[in-house]
């Protein structure tokens, strides 16, 4: 294997320089496509017959081919679009992938490079259109069998579970399995922890009090994790300790989408059981008729509730993500969010105080107001001082001492920098991004495709030297045909960094903010009660989230803030 990765020379002879790629989906495959000899005829093809012997060998073993997520595929198309190859060689077609739309991405985008693609076992000239097809039928045949196979494959496993065979997976809390006789046993240190874990549940009937108490008691998950009220859920929910095999249940193994229960396999008596029927139906009644759970994994939820500065708070204290949970009513029946610090109620090592929606969104919303104001009325600042009273004016700012200088200066130049244009708060402080460079190339091939066009219509319209009309019509075809498709594939790249750089989420939240921060302009204060009760909580979120980078609360109220756009200002209390 050559070790240079350097191109010969412009001018020189074309020089051959190919990526071999291999592949197997398990590393101890057994058939003749093994890799060894795979790399053995690739190596000795690319001296006798393609008469080089400068090549690289990419190479991914225990990889399936329903995907190109394999980390030598993604090194060597990298390469391939850096010019470093003329040839891309493989032991059969399906190496590079059974997925006909990869592997129709993957070559286009050669013909594309002017690299040459080539499979051994199946010598197709890829440039006669008849060539193409037969290469797109023995994909469409390879694709086929891979799912073919997946279908037996799934028979079997159902197959097996039906006769009581484990099909693996992660071994449930409280037992032990035993590889050589296939069979389960309970593991008497975990299910002491499930005994007290539904004795704690039936005595006081709440997840989070049972999750707690676990905590308290020293316990820990098979991880070493602490105990959470969703992983006590999940194992008072869970029939295996009734001695019950249920395979087959969810759609996606790991998700909570289910299937219907036609398709499950139920297998009574599988195992040891470690509760007894009618004390799991009274766990289940009880947590079917708590109203507080009834959004838990696995049941839909009546309405989805928004919690405006959810993943918005952090701890100053512990540094742990806040959590929200629904606040208390209030008589005009609006409804905030309460935000905690987790490991108040989960291990009680953090003393933090919670905050809600009223508090924190009182705070804020008037401080980003008084932003925007000293944004207009820059003129009448003249120093961090006088910026600081316009930072500082209302009565929620009332116990604030003063703002961080580095905060007031950063926000002081940026008021200088844009006064007059846009709410700087939405000003980004990232940097363009750069135009993808694939797309230039092809723009810039546009442009000459069509200079060319130009050319040819005033060689024929208007030259001495006209050319023939059969000719003129022969060659416009041709630079028709090339123009359309290059006009398709820009549209596609840019419909493509469209949705990457300005999705449907993206949109709505900038268009929130822009609407809203117009709505704030030349008031003075506002009541963020009176606001949240006439707005779709989702504008707010929307806003804020825009807005805001972080807040970190210190005794229930606003420490320092983290502005999206690259400010952060730190606040001093009177009473600190």
């Amino acid at each position: 294997m050559n070790k240079s990765y350097m191109m010969p020379e412009s001018g020189s002879e074309t020089h051959i320089r190919v990526a071999i790629y291999v592949r197997v989906s398990t590393v101890y495959q057994i058939d003749k496509d093994s890799l060894p000899m795979m790399k053995q005829e690739l190596t000795a093809y690319c001296k006798y017959i393609l008469n080089t012997e400068d090549f690289v060998i990419f190479e991914d073993a225990g990889y399936s081919g329903k995907n190109t997520d394999r980390p030598a595929y993604q090194k060597m198309m990298s390469q391939i679009r850096e010019g470093l190859f003329t040839h891309l060689l493989v032991w059969k077609i399906d190496r590079i992938s059974r997925n006909l739309l990869d592997f129709a991405n993957m070559y286009a985008e050669l013909k594309e490079l002017g690299v040459t693609f080539v499979s051994k076992n199946e010598q197709f000239d890829t440039s006669t259109a008849i060539g193409e097809a037969m290469l797109k039928i023995i994909l469409i045949f390879a694709e086929l069998e891979r799912n073919m196979t997946s279908e037996r494959v799934t028979a079997t496993m159902i197959n097996r579970a039906s006769n009581g065979v484990w099909n693996g997976g992660r071994v449930p809390f409280g037992y032990s399995y035993d590889k050589p006789t296939q069979t389960f046993s309970i593991d008497p240190e975990e299910n002491k922890i499930y005994n007290d874990m539904i004795e704690i549940y039936e005595s006081n009937q709440s997840l989070v009090h049972t999750a707690r108490k676990l905590n308290e008691m020293g316990y820990c998950s098979r991880s070493g994790n602490l105990w959470s009220p969703v992983s006590v859920w999940a194992i008072l929910r869970n029939p295996w300790y009734l001695g019950i095999y249920r395979y087959n249940y969810y759609k996606i193994p790991g998700r909570k989408a289910i299937k219907d229960p036609s398709e499950w396999v139920i297998v009574e008596n599988h195992h040891p059981a470690s509760i007894d029927q009618e004390r799991f139906n009274r766990i289940q009644a009880t947590l079917d008729k708590n109203a507080r759970y009834r959004n838990t994994p696995g049941r839909k939820a009546k309405q989805k509730r928004v919690n405006v500065f959810s993943g918005l708070i952090w701890c100053a204290e512990c540094g742990a993500a806040f959590r929200a949970s629904p606040g208390n009513r209030h008589a005009s029946g609006y409804r905030p969010s309460k935000y905690g610090c987790p490991n108040v109620w989960k291990t009680k090592t953090c003393h933090a105080k919670y905050t809600s929606d009223v508090v924190l969104g009182e705070f804020l919303l008037n401080y980003i107001l008084n932003i925007l104001n000293a944004q207009k009325n820059f003129t009448d600042i003249h120093s961090l001082e006088d910026l600081q009273k316009h930072l500082l004016r209302g009565s929620t700012f009332s116990n604030v001492d003063h703002v961080d200088p580095d905060g007031l200066a950063s926000l002081f130049d940026m008021l200088e920098k844009y006064s007059g244009s846009d709410p700087v708060l939405l000003k980004s402080a990232k940097s363009k991004p750069k135009v993808d460079p694939e797309l230039k190339r092809i723009r810039t091939e546009q442009k000459r495709q069509q200079r060319a066009l130009d050319r040819l219509n005033d060689l024929y319209l208007y030259s001495d030297d006209s050319i023939s009309e059969r000719e003129y019509l022969v060659r416009k075809q041709q630079i028709t045909d090339r123009l359309q498709e290059i006009n398709e594939a820009i549209g596609m790249m840019s419909q493509d960094l469209w949705e990457h750089t300005m999705d449907d989420e993206a949109f709505i939240q900038q268009a929130s903010s822009f609407i809203l921060t117009q709505q704030l302009t030349d008031k003075e204060y506002i009541y963020y009660e009176n606001l949240a009760k006439a707005l779709d909580p989702e504008i707010l979120k929307n806003f804020f989230s825009s807005i805001l980078d972080s807040i970190i609360l210190r005794s229930g109220r606003p420490e320092t803030i983290v502005f999206r756009n690259g400010l952060s200002h730190t606040f001093t209390y009177k009473d600190s």
